[in-house]
């Protein structure tokens, strides 16, 4: 995956208002313990997203990029600073209130397994939150059948559990079932993590595809700086609860500034052995310079 997609059309630098703005975001849990100080796993975070882009959000575990997702869906308390969503701050809205923005933003889990029910079959896992909203059973069946088209299932899926379809099937079920209600935003987990490498770019594609189609916004939600390449017009990485680089995935992947990210280059493998002895090689050194600079207080 080498290749980088074209911004698109009032992405970041343009003229037009961010679909999603997230102003200065800080989100702390209450430690156990007394007297302990509330853990804090978010600092101050602040970016944005237009409509029809894509903003790739990296680092390794722990850094707080599935917290700042959770904290757009409302799944995590904001503590200090807003979400705005299409100009309106939708991070201090109760439960009621942003049921009312499901069909404008959607998720996609990373085990798309245990996000959908093993009971049920894909047409009642997809005709559900429709019929929810008030469609009809024959109007909800005719849109899972687009849907199962949509992201390049046979018709017979309909009719089969879950259980029936390989790792990069399932992933496709959860997209169509992100894409039931037509949002403008999807917030995507680590989607791709649990696939293998021809399902990852299976799947990245279909994402690729259903924007260009539909113009719909992603926080895409990575540790793999391959695939926010591959996938992303910008990319913003995070460490300990911090945006320490963000820019174009062309310059956050090819020529990263911060030290971190860095490191995150030259710790992602490549498939030539003779290429990554000399990777493993430059990444000794490079974190060996790292070190002496941290210990004479230079590094950034």
């Amino acid at each position: 995956m080498i290749s980088t997609v074209e911004a698109p059309s009032g992405s970041h630098g343009g003229s037009g208002s961010p679909l999603l703005s997230i102003e200065g975001v800080t989100v702390q849990y209450p430690s156990k313990g007394w007297r302990k100080p509330a853990f804090t796993a978010l600092k101050g975070i602040s970016l944005d997203i237009q409509p029809g882009e894509t903003m790739g959000l990296v680092g390794e575990s722990g850094s707080g990029k599935t917290t700042l997702g959770r904290a757009v869906l409302g799944l995590a308390p904001v503590t200090a600073g807003a979400i705005r969503y299409d100009g309106k701050v939708i991070s201090s809205m109760n439960r009621k209130e942003r049921r009312s923005l499901s069909d404008e933003i959607q998720v996609v889990f990373q085990d798309p397994y245990t996000s959908l029910n093993p009971a049920l079959t894909v047409l009642d896992i997809l005709a559900e939150p429709l019929m929810t909203a008030g469609t009809g059973r024959a109007a909800a069946e005719q849109r899972v059948t687009d849907l199962l088209e949509q992201v390049h299932l046979p018709k017979d899926a309909a009719t089969r559990l879950p259980r029936e379809f390989s790792g990069g099937q399932r992933q496709r079920i959860a997209i169509a079932r992100a894409l039931c209600r037509d949002p403008r935003l999807i917030v995507c987990d680590e989607p791709v993590s649990a696939l293998d490498l021809s399902n990852q770019s299976r799947v990245l594609d279909l994402f690729i595809e259903i924007q260009e189609r539909t113009g719909v916004s992603y926080l895409f939600v990575t540790h793999d700086l391959s695939v926010v390449r591959y996938i992303s017009h910008r990319v913003a990485v995070m460490y300990k609860g911090e945006i320490v680089e963000s820019g174009t995935a062309d310059k956050i992947t090819s020529n990263p500034d911060a030290s971190y990210t860095q490191r995150l280059l030259l710790a992602a493998p490549v498939p030539d052995p003779e290429r990554q002895a000399v990777r493993r090689a430059t990444r000794q050194q490079f974190n060996a310079q790292l070190r002496m600079a941290e210990a004479t207080g230079q590094a950034n």
